[in-house]
């Protein structure tokens, strides 16, 4: 991890947090880094923002512009910050991961009865990974980006979609980058069908089921009866 290029963990992600339903209240970043969304947050109105980082030199720094950092694995971490949160982002996280449905479960425990979950990650579906198996014959791994050599996961739009609500996350809306004008061109033509093949990353945002909704509400009416 600590090979990866300048930059790798003081990305600003301000298009997605520009995203987000305000207000945001107390904002968890899991995998914050250098903790670069700092500015965006505050400005869109965080209180608090908590992160979690598995680098440790990236979480360092990353506890002088966020209110609390733990460094370590998200899964084995989130019993150590602050919740509970209203807003929980995990951008370019569950790629990594050999069981993002896992984490993304565990977050319920940190997450308050409202709260938002924004996640982002690389797009299985982008035409140049297509050109790269079938003409050049490679994978086309790198040390960054698209297609980083530690990501051990793949997601089209549907498989996100699905896994969320395996997890019990509601999903409200699917996002992707700002298009290119030749590529947005192409995409007003086919109705939008082409654009999942001209991002390289997508996004969701999601709410708790009304499922899991409805069993934490039972939960803090069997605590008020005690």
């Amino acid at each position: 991890m600590s090979e990866k290029p300048p930059g790798y963990y003081a990305q600003e992600r301000g298009d997605l947090v520009a995203q987000l339903p305000r207000p945001l209240g107390r904002v968890l970043d899991v995998g914050c880094g250098e903790g670069a969304a700092a500015r965006p947050l505050r400005a869109a109105g965080a209180s608090w923002i908590s992160g979690i980082e598995l680098y440790e030199p990236a979480a360092v720094r990353a506890r002088a512009v966020y209110d609390e950092v733990v460094a370590g694995r998200a899964e084995e971490s989130l019993s150590n910050v602050s919740g509970p949160f209203d807003t929980v982002l995990a951008y370019d996280v569950l790629e990594h991961l050999f069981d993002p449905g896992a984490l993304l479960r565990m977050l319920h425990a940190v997450a308050g009865p409202s709260a938002v979950l924004q996640v982002s990650v690389p797009n299985a579906r982008h035409w140049s990974l297509l050109r790269d198996l079938v003409v050049r014959g490679t994978f086309g791994y790198a040390d960054a980006g698209h297609r980083d050599r530690t990501h051990l996961r793949w997601f089209t739009k549907s498989d996100l979609r699905d896994l969320l609500e395996d997890a019990d996350w509601q999903v409200e809306r699917m996002s992707h980058g700002r298009l290119r004008a030749p590529s947005r061109v192409a995409a007003r033509l086919t109705g939008g069908l082409t654009a999942e093949f001209l991002v390289y990353q997508i996004s969701a945002l999601a709410r708790l089921s009304a499922h899991d909704e409805g069993r934490e509400s039972s939960q803090e009416t069997e605590r008020s009866e005690r």
